[in-house]
């Protein structure tokens, strides 16, 4: 790893000016060593006023902006990304604990491309055909902006949810104030002063701190006219309870709790490949994680046993970064709630530990990968997103049994299924309730496609031109022509 000192920024950005915090300090930790890297001082409650003030002061102008305007400055975003990549990926790296090549080579990218789409996408917007749909009147539809929008990030990818957040809303025309999570602001606030050298004042703030302060702030005040959450399901139902005090529009990524339907025509060694790498990415610290494995039972134990061999292979915690393949949890707290979600699951007779399921011996906050079989329905590992590098495995005999239990969650984010037969996988990807199927593949995105959830898993879309459609508003302008000429 580059040795080279870290230049880590702790000023938020309002107003187009670089502050420091006058809140609580914040102690931000390196979970691969468990070690205290940077100390932050959080907004005050003066200071998020001023920062939601600015964004309203700002959204006039901004929103006038034709698109070309506000794609030139997206592309500029994306420029100084690709810039300071290298520190940028190293800060991801430090401050989540994750392998410095993964960051580079997935999370940088990535946010670079989504700023580069919304430039594209906000130039290309289509609609509905204007005519006169009542005698002596033309009409037309108008897709406006919102107006501020308080975006609130997740610490499991930062910069990458910061790119999610803040490129469709600012070119959809609004103004942002973002928060990261108190845990993961680093990356985000070391990209501030480039922000502040392409976005005009006020247009985008960034202020940390924690939800129960900084947040609780964005989502009561009236002037903020949307709420932006990727979070748990809780905090959403705590942010559509204030945001319902003054009418707030939100969009809500709730977590998930992926199923994965293997048939038993299924290709064993690209279904074992996929779920060791999209079922532990991150260190399962994703929403779309491949974690909840139903095998019919012709695969079933050959994928059981091969799955347990190719989860233990897994490298982690090692000195030199390119030997490793997946991060520690984000904290302490995180890991312990892994392992109590595996130690009560272990209390069952009929569950079986395949490989892992225990806090890794060295520093940081580590879990080892674990794969648990013999899971049924009904328990808890099955039912709840535990968020931590832990796969379940369930027999079904029926593939209807198999849908009918996929389907059977509180999550509707992702879901995949695997078989030989085309036909076959279609017709379960039909059938599954979730915002994304994949068939025989899991976790792949692209800034062109959709991503979002159904049932509690929430409501709205990130990436896509949907994206836009939601952080803007339908305005029909009728005209009444007066009476006719000829």
């Amino acid at each position: 790893m580059d040795e080279t000192p870290l230049c880590v920024c702790s000023e938020l950005l309002i107003d187009g000016q670089p502050v420091a915090g006058q809140g609580a300090l914040e102690t931000i930790l390196n979970p691969a060593t468990g070690e205290a890297i940077a100390r932050i001082a959080e907004a005050s409650s003066e200071q998020v006023g001023h920062a939601i003030g600015a964004a309203h002061q700002a959204f006039d102008g901004w929103s006038r902006t034709t698109p070309q305007q506000r794609a030139s400055v997206l592309l500029a975003i994306a420029d100084s990304i690709d810039a300071q990549a290298h520190s940028l990926a190293r800060l991801e790296a430090l401050n989540c604990g994750k392998p410095l090549h993964l960051a580079r080579q997935d999370d940088l990218p990535a946010c670079a491309d989504v700023f580069r789409f919304f430039a594209g996408a906000v130039r290309c917007q289509t609609g509905q055909l204007a005519g006169e749909y009542l005698p002596g009147y033309t009409s037309w539809v108008r897709r406006d902006p919102v107006g501020v929008v308080a975006s609130i990030a997740p610490w499991n990818y930062p910069l990458m949810m910061a790119a999610w957040k803040i490129a469709p809303a600012l070119a959809a025309g609004n103004t942002v104030v973002f928060k990261p999570s108190e845990h993961t602001p680093l990356s985000i606030l070391a990209l501030a002063p480039s922000l502040a050298e392409h976005v005009p004042p006020g247009v985008l703030n960034i202020v940390s701190g924690g939800g129960e302060g900084v947040g609780n702030l964005l989502v009561s005040d009236p002037r903020v006219r949307m709420v932006s959450l990727t979070g748990d399901i809780v905090t959403g139902q705590k942010i559509l309870q204030a945001a319902a005090r003054t009418l707030k529009r939100t969009h809500l990524e709730l977590g998930g709790k992926a199923p994965v339907i293997v048939c038993d025509d299924a290709d064993l060694e690209a279904v074992v490949q996929g779920i060791r790498t999209y079922g532990y990415y991150n260190a399962g610290q994703d929403c779309t994680a491949a974690c909840r494995i139903y095998a019919q039972s012709g695969i079933h134990d050959r994928l059981v046993s091969a799955l347990g061999t190719a989860v233990a292979s897994l490298r982690f915690a090692h000195k030199r970064d390119a030997d490793n393949e997946l991060g520690p949890l984000i904290s302490a707290r995180q890991r312990d709630r892994v392992a109590s979600f595996v130690e009560r699951a272990l209390g069952q007779p009929h569950i079986e530990r395949v490989t892992g399921a225990a806090v890794h011996s060295g520093p940081g906050f580590y879990y080892q990968p674990t794969v648990l079989a013999g899971c049924r329905q009904q328990d808890e590992i099955v039912q709840r997103e535990v968020f931590g590098p832990v796969v379940t495995v369930t027999r079904f005999d029926d593939l209807a049994q198999a849908v009918s239990w996929a389907n059977d969650s509180e999550y509707g984010l992702a879901s995949s299924v695997w078989s030989g037969n085309l036909d076959r996988a279609m017709q379960v990807a039909a059938r599954l309730q979730y915002g994304c199927t994949w068939v025989n593949s899991h976790f792949l995105l692209a800034s062109e496609m959709p991503h979002g959830g159904l049932k509690r898993s929430g409501y709205g879309k990130d990436l896509s031109s949907d994206s836009l459609q939601d952080y803007s508003v339908a305005r029909h302008i009728m005209v009444h022509h007066g009476q006719a000429l000829f």
